[in-house]
This record gives C-alpha cells, structure tokens and sequence, in this order.
C-alpha cells in the first residue's frame, strides 16, 4: 500500500524563476510537478521529499528554460488486490457504500457487505441487514479486502476499486468485536 521509493526525473524550472535559489526552486517545483498525480506504475505520489539536483541542468533551443535533472524521495500508494484495508464509510448510494483509505475511494458494493438481506436507507446514510439488525452508516470504521482495482491516471479521484467485507475478519469494526466475543463465549 504505502512505500518510500527514490525516483529520479527531470523539472522543467521556467525562465522567470531562474533568479531563486536553484535548490530550493527544485524542490518546490518537484513538489507541484508529481505530488498528487499517479505515475507509470500506477502508484499514487502523496509526498516529494529529499530533493536533489543531479549534474547540470539543460537550456532547450526555443524554450528559455531550464531543464533539470532531480533524484528524490516520493511517498506513494498503491491498493493492491487481496490487500486487506482500513477505512471509513464516506457516502451510501443505493447500490452500495464508498470507503475512504489513504487518498482514495473504494466502492463496498451491497452485494459485499454482509451475508444478510439489506435494506438501503439512502436519506439516513445506512444500509440494514434485515435478519442481522446490523447497520453500516457513512463514519463508520470497517476492515475490507480489495478484490478489484482500476486506477485511472489522469483522473485518481475516478479510480475505481472494488471492496468485500463478506469473509472472516472483515466487516465494521464493532461486528468483528461482537462476533469475536460471542466464539470467546461459545456462542
């Protein structure tokens, strides 16, 4: 999920700036240049840190400027399928629930939230078993399992990963709680 990778790339530093201070211009252009923005590798780049200048920058004929070789630290995310996430419940739709983890949204689907009849209740945020009682509302911790994953580069905000908590373990935090103590009970 989380890793901290070193990269090295090249920033473009424009000619207006070419007065600052070239170390921390690098740095702070770095920053706005890939943190946010999903690479090649389908990996999330939330943070650019230890940014340095390597060799001379390059001046193309026609541009005016500066074209910079950089190494540096990224903080990225990756949901990985079969990965087994934390998250909070942020919006219940009719045919599901979306989860909040890291930087992004996974969809619980309705079909994935429980082994029970569901009844959705779009206007109180919840979603009810009807055998069950259970309820899911949008707040609420749940421990899911990736079963899918599209990231979209251009757009990480539309990605679209899908979650199930219809396995052990798995569920809202407070049913994993209930169900562990009634097997303590024997129940």
């Amino acid at each position: 999920m989380y890793k901290l990778v070193s990269r090295e790339d090249v920033i473009r530093i424009p000619p207006d700036m070419l007065g600052e201070d070239i170390d921390i211009l690098s740095k702070k252009l770095a920053q706005k240049t890939f943190e946010g923005l999903i690479g090649h590798d389908k990996t999330f780049t939330l943070l650019v840190t230890d940014v340095k200048r390597s060799g001379q920058g390059r001046i193309v004929h026609g541009d005016g400027a500066v074209y910079q070789k950089i190494t540096y630290k990224a903080l990225t995310f990756r949901p990985d399928v079969q990965e087994v996430i934390i998250g909070n419940v942020c919006e219940v739709l009719k045919f599901g629930a979306f989860v909040r983890f890291g930087p992004l949204d996974g969809l619980l689907h309705i079909s994935q939230v429980m082994d029970d009849r569901i009844e959705v209740d779009v206007g109180n945020q919840r979603l009810n078993g009807k055998d069950t009682k259970r309820d899911l509302r949008v707040g609420d911790t749940v421990i899911a399992r990736v079963v899918a994953s599209s990231i979209n580069e251009l757009n990480p905000r539309e990605s679209k990963i899908g979650l199930t908590m219809r396995q052990p373990a798995l569920g809202k935090l407070e049913w994993i709680i209930e169900d562990r103590q009634n097997e303590a009970r024997g129940s």
